[in-house]
Parts: C-alpha cells; structure tokens; sequence
C-alpha cells in the first residue's frame, strides 16, 4: 500500500467498523447499527481528534492484534480492555485504556481482551480510509452491509488509513460505572402477560445467557406467561425493545436487531440505560425496574448532558 496501513494479524471473535449508525432505513429492513455503547465510542474518537461519527473499530471479549506501517501517529483503546504493545525494536508493555499511544512503523498493539465487560474500542488519529455505505461506516454483519464487504476483520488483511499528522497526547481519567436495575418502559403489549408474570418481571433477576450478540440478549430464569397470544401480527421494532416468544423468555433486541417481528413485546429498555446494558457479559443477573416515558426522556436528556461533559474534559 502507498499509505499508512494496519496489517491484521488477528481479527479477534467480532471486529467491526462502526460509527454512530445508519439513519432512516428501516423500511427496507436495515437497523440503525452503529457502535453499542455510543458513550466510549464517542471518548475514542475525541481523544484521537478524529470527528464524532468516524469510524472506529469495535470488539466483543477477545479484540485483534494490528501490526502497523507508516509514520508516528496516535491510537486509543476505550472500555475496560486489556491489551499490550510491542514495539518494534522487540520490548513490550501493557497499555492503558483511555490514553492515547504514540506508535510507530513495525508496532504491534495486541488487544488480548474485555474485563468483566463485552465491547470496547479501538481509534487512530486520521482514521481508517473507508467508503460509507447508505451514509453510515457501521457494518450489519448478517445483511453484509458496510465497509469491509460487510464482514468482520479477519487474519491478513490490511485496513488503509487517512492522512494524518500526529495528534497530541491526551488522556481522560474515566471509570466505567454499573447500574443496580435496568430502567424499562411498558411496550405495547404489556397487558398480554399474567399479572403474577408482570409482577416476576419487575421483581425478579434474569440470566444473561450466551444467545447474545449484537442482534439481541436471551435471558433465561422466570418464564413469563403469555394469556392472549404467543404470536401478533408482525410490528416494527425499535432497539431495546424486549420481545417474549412462546417460551416465555424474555430476548431484548440490540443494535443489529430485526425491523420488524411478531412476538408479544412487554417492555423497552430506555435509551439511557443502553450504554451499560450491552456491557453486561453472559451469565450476569439483571433486574428490570418500570419508569414512564416523562421520566425516560428526561434520562436520556441527563446521559447526553453527562456525555458531553465528559467529552468536553478532553482538550
């Protein structure tokens, strides 16, 4: 290649592009995408003076290891993420998230894995050389839709970068914090379910299983009874939505979810609370708590306000 380039040497269990997501396709059967926790996918770009909607690369548990070409420029791994750099002249040394790293031609930065956690992220100043897709860099694994054929980073290939100079160094002190319930609204067939069922799903936890991926989490451990019907006319679906099939375990839906389906949805995650929800990692407890929409709103008018709080400590 004649420019600066990342050569993979691992693609890790699920890389990604994303970027804040796809807008206004639904009709044609596209979800937004985007990165899932849009809080450190913001701060990775920040601290890299890259623009808020470029492309990043997104990991789930084990992220790749890029061997890198070209002149000095900075990266950043967000999220709570162990990960090493190798030096081109053979030493070595475990990085720290949310500070950026001079690195220079023939280094290595090994992102060996989450902590307690699902995604994080990784950015470079200038950013990676890519061709938007229906105006968006995110990528839709299951519709091959996005940069990179559509695909997840694999073993040997190599990703171009955009002209850059280096950026300065910044570093921003941030602590990935948890919440105690995950606030929900009713979804719109709340009435479906036994009084006993609606009761459990507010009082209750539920497991996390391992049937989780961007598209949606399963949860096992309380069966909600359906008393209407298993199955409605198929209905649009927004992210966060909490579908219960004829099982009666609940499934919410995430960032690559089908736009429509036709299970009984008994509840929405608020947009708040989304950030830290797809953190959970399987095999978690969660409990659900019921807030009405007012409230929601004004949640979500307080996370963005946080957010560019923290974004505006980067200088």
């Amino acid at each position: 290649m004649a420019g600066d380039y990342f050569k993979i040497i691992r693609g890790g269990l699920n890389s990604t592009f994303q970027d804040l997501g796809r807008k206004n396709l639904y009709h044609i059967g596209l979800p937004f995408s985007g990165a899932m926790d849009k809080r450190n996918y913001l701060i990775a770009n920040k601290l890299v003076n890259n623009n808020k909607n470029d492309a990043v690369v997104e990991f789930a548990f084990q992220g790749p290891a890029l061997k890198y070409f070209g002149e000095k420029r900075n990266i950043v791994v967000t999220g709570n993420v162990n990960f090493k750099i190798l030096k081109n002249d053979n030493s070595k040394y475990n990085a720290e998230c949310y500070k950026t790293i001079k690195i220079e031609n023939g280094d290595i930065i090994d992102i060996l894995s989450t902590i307690n956690s699902v995604y994080g992220y990784f950015s470079v100043n200038g950013g990676f050389k890519l061709d938007k897709v229906w105006d968006s860099f995110s990528t839709t694994i299951r519709a091959k839709v996005g940069p990179n054929n559509g695909c997840k980073l694999t073993d040997g290939q190599e990703i171009e970068l955009n002209n850059s100079k280096l950026s300065p160094n910044k570093k921003l002190n941030f602590i990935n914090t948890k919440i105690e319930f995950i606030r929900v609204i009713k979804g719109t067939n709340y009435d479906y379910f036994s009084e006993k069922s609606l009761k459990n799903f507010f009082a209750k936890t539920f497991k996390v299983t391992k049937l989780t991926d961007r598209m949606g989490m399963r949860l096992e451990g309380n069966r909600l009874d359906n008393i209407k019907n298993t199955n409605i006319k198929s209905e649009g679906l927004v992210k966060g939505t909490i579908q219960v099939p004829a099982d009666g375990c609940p499934i919410i839906l995430l960032s690559d979810h089908g736009t429509i389906g036709g299970y009984p949805k008994i509840g929405v995650v608020i947009s708040a609370d989304y950030d830290k929800l797809v953190q959970i990692t399987p095999g978690s407890k969660i409990k659900f708590k019921e807030i009405q929409l007012k409230d929601a709103e004004n949640l979500y008018k307080i996370y963005n306000m946080e957010t560019n709080n923290i974004l505006n400590k980067i200088i």
